[in-house]
């Protein structure tokens, strides 16, 4: 490991975080890889994550502009024969890694509760982690009302799963086009299709390689390493899973091919205003507890913020020197989230006289509740109340060309690193529930008080969307 590199201990995974952010170097490091090793025998288990590689990349893109899902515009001149004839000997597959949303206003009381039942969203310390379930539940019942009121503005329910198959589909056919056959499956955290419907395909389809590319540019144990901590779980219990080569994408933020992807949106929307110059760049990211930063270690706020310096780095390479900031969005619950907050911020920025913004979702490549609602409604009025005259929005990434293309190149260059991947052992609480019923249910019905009592003590639980 590099001397440069520092350790985060996380629960079944090790974490280096890179000191870029800290001494912002000029150039743009590229993919960190964190794969997963396995001892000489792919039945010895052990620890699954031992190494995090930084990738340097000095390969130019050729693709220029953005092409939309909707649009169609994924056309190479290979034919689908032409490509499957150069890795005719192996079955890669790409596994996308998303949240999930709920698909009709039926679906989020079930969806809400299957976030707040995560562990690794609400981190409960282990003497009280029997109330997960219940304080899930509780908390997903007093939210599915304001939250269904949110999915009704944007039409009822989310996209981010058609966007997220258009997004699939556009990676297989840039993988083609790289002349490399693969099948590209998605994996969502919290709705359908979920992590164990994808694993279940892969294996129907007999996949011999695998690279996991989670759809998050930044790591957060909120995000990306809750879907890792699924995917041990079904690999540990799963004979034919131990053994599959996989190589995780553990982040891509640096990639140059993202930062040049998400400057080419800023600079055009920037145009769109009367006095370019003057426009205040404002990012907004997806906020986590401080906690998660403090005592476990989470990566994510240097990430980012090492992420927005390589975007500005771009954008004045092109002659772009506007005044940025970033805040966080998001926030739930009486805890301490990452600040500043961007509805606080919208709220300053408009005192200060500023009068012209340009909001950029830069933790989200797809369209969903928290850019179409929460930004584009909410932080959108909250902005123009606030003395904020112009207002304007980067999209999402969704399928841009170049985006994708380098996600393309991100997966070809991990396929060599798979090796298979291997967990502790450990038992879950649905394994615990099937061994004493009894007990089980005892807890549940406590829990349930508790979490009761708990929510009454603090109603913003219950007062914001998600």
């Amino acid at each position: 490991m590099d001397a440069a590199m520092s350790s985060y201990t996380l629960p079944g995974l090790n974490i280096s975080k890179s000191n870029a952010s800290k001494s912002r170097h000029k150039f743009s490091t590229h993919a960190c890889e964190l794969t997963c090793r396995s001892s000489s025998s792919s039945s010895t288990t052990g620890s699954t994550f031992q190494k995090l590689q930084l990738d340097t990349l000095a390969q130019n893109r050729n693709l220029v502009g953005k092409t939309f899902c909707s649009a169609g515009a994924w056309v190479h001149p290979l034919s689908s024969t032409e490509s499957h004839s150069h890795v005719e000997e192996e079955k890669v597959g790409v596994l996308l890694l998303n949240l999930g949303g709920p698909e009709t206003l039926h679906d989020v009381q079930p969806f809400l509760y299957n976030l707040f039942a995560d562990p690794d969203i609400i981190r409960l310390p282990r003497l009280f982690r029997f109330l997960q379930r219940p304080l899930a539940q509780l908390i997903s019942t007093l939210r599915a009302p304001k939250s269904k009121e949110g999915y009704a503005s944007i039409g009822g329910g989310s996209p981010l799963r058609k966007i997220t198959d258009e997004q699939a589909d556009a990676l297989r056919l840039a993988l083609e086009a790289k002349k490399v056959a693969a099948n590209v499956y998605v994996a969502m955290r919290y709705w359908h299709p979920f992590t164990e419907e994808a694993v279940q395909q892969m294996k129907r389809d007999k996949i011999q390689k695998l690279v996991v590319l989670p759809l998050y540019p930044q790591y957060s144990i909120s995000t990306t390493g809750s879907s890792i901590r699924v995917l041990q779980d079904l690999f540990r219990e799963d004979k034919v899973l131990s053994g599959l080569p996989v190589a995780i994408i553990q982040s891509w933020y640096q990639r140059g091919g993202y930062v040049k992807s998400m400057a080419d949106l800023i600079e055009k929307e920037l145009q769109s205003f009367g006095s370019p110059e003057e426009v205040m760049i404002f990012f907004s990211a997806h906020g986590v507890p401080v906690t998660y930063v403090r005592d476990a270690g989470d990566p994510y706020k240097d990430q980012m913020e090492d992420c927005i310096y390589l975007i500005m780095q771009e954008l004045k390479a092109r002659g772009i020197n506007n005044d940025h900031k970033l805040a966080y969005q998001s926030r739930v619950g009486p805890i301490q989230w990452l600040k500043p907050y961007t509805d606080e911020v919208l709220v300053d920025l408009g005192k200060q006289g500023v009068k012209s913004l340009l909001a950029v979702p830069v933790s989200f490549v797809s369209e969903h509740i928290e850019t179409l609602e929460e930004i584009d409604m909410e932080y959108k009025e909250l902005a123009l109340e606030s003395g904020i005259e112009n207002w304007g929005r980067v999209p999402a990434l969704g399928c841009t060309s170049t985006f994708i293309t380098d996600l393309a190149d991100a997966v070809i260059e991990a396929l060599p690193s798979a090796a298979a991947m291997t967990t502790s052992t450990t038992v879950s609480e649905s394994n615990s529930s099937n061994q004493d019923p009894v007990g089980y249910a005892i807890k549940m019905l406590l829990g349930s008080f508790l979490a009761f009592i708990i929510l009454l003590a603090f109603p913003a639980l219950k007062n914001q969307s998600i």
